[in-house]
């Protein structure tokens, strides 16, 4: 049975309609002192997946309350899937007395469940961190699908580590040349950011990354196409988009935005379902 964390819901049904499994309910409620409950129906499971993404804080405590609540309703097996895995880019002590928080999320994942699969991890070792089984979901293949007939398509990574990415796009799309981006500084304020050995002029540029965060880097790849490029399209695994991230897209002058449903956005037209229930 697939059970469903609050920014999930649709992931969560998707999957449940790729694999056949029932979609079980699960209701919620807050103490008066503002603590979250989780209540599932049926009240009773054989076996349980767990789809969550943990974009905030809130959403890692529901998780181990609805892997915990499979427990409790008898499921002799429960398999957590983490669309996104938030805390996951920190992966090391930046500075002396910090944690590694990847590790210690992971940790306390691994105390509710049998197995884990994460999609697109920024950084690939976050599985190492769990205590039982954790595999990668490589889902970007499907970013390919909503992108139409492009003219000369430039597949654009917006750093050298995001490359592999991109190739993974133009793969899945079947045809189109790959680059990436190298950032200039002409003072300390002046930044541009502008496709290593490509040029521009005239194709569809798609820019593929695995997370928009803010949007400030693929803004700054966008504007240095602004009238070369014939189209711009972002391409991206998780929509994180804080604060004013789309808007800053949209003024830059990107043309289109997709991404999947890890994080479900307005733009997430495609989804990762069927890469996840190739893994169950």
């Amino acid at each position: 049975m697939i059970l469903s964390g609050s920014r999930s819901q649709s992931l969560a049904a998707a999957l449940a309609a790729e694999t056949g499994h029932e979609l079980a309910g699960a209701s919620r409620d807050r103490f008066p002192d503002g603590e979250q409950l989780v209540e599932l129906d049926p009240p009773e499971l054989d076996e349980a997946v767990v789809v969550a993404s943990t974009v905030s804080d809130a959403a890692h405590v529901e998780l181990l309350q609805l892997q915990d609540a499979a427990r409790e309703a008898g499921a002799s097996r429960v398999t957590t899937v983490l669309p996104y895995m938030g805390y996951a880019r920190q992966d090391e002590a930046f500075e002396p007395g910090q944690p590694v928080s990847a590790r210690a999320v992971a940790r306390a994942l691994s105390t509710g469940t049998d197995r884990v699969f994460v999609v697109e991890p920024h950084e690939p070792g976050v599985c190492e961190h769990f205590e039982v089984p954790a595999e990668l979901v490589a889902p970007a293949g499907l970013l390919a699908e909503p992108l139409g007939d492009l003219t000369e398509p430039l597949f654009l990574a917006p750093d050298a580590g995001a490359a592999d990415l991109a190739e993974t796009v133009r793969d899945a799309y079947g045809r189109g040349a790959v680059d990436h981006c190298e950032k200039t500084r002409h003072s300390g304020s002046e930044v541009t950011v502008e496709p290593a050995g490509t040029g521009v002029g005239g194709r569809d540029v798609v820019l593929v990354d695995d997370i928009v965060a803010t949007g400030s880097t693929m803004s700054q790849a966008i504007a240095g196409m602004a009238g070369d490029a014939a189209s711009v399209t972002v391409a991206c695994v998780h929509a994180l988009f804080a604060r004013d991230a789309y808007t800053k897209l949209r003024r830059a002058g990107v043309d289109a935005v997709y991404a999947t449903d890890t994080v479900e956005r307005p733009v997430s037209e495609v989804s990762v379902a069927p890469a996840v229930a190739d893994r169950l």
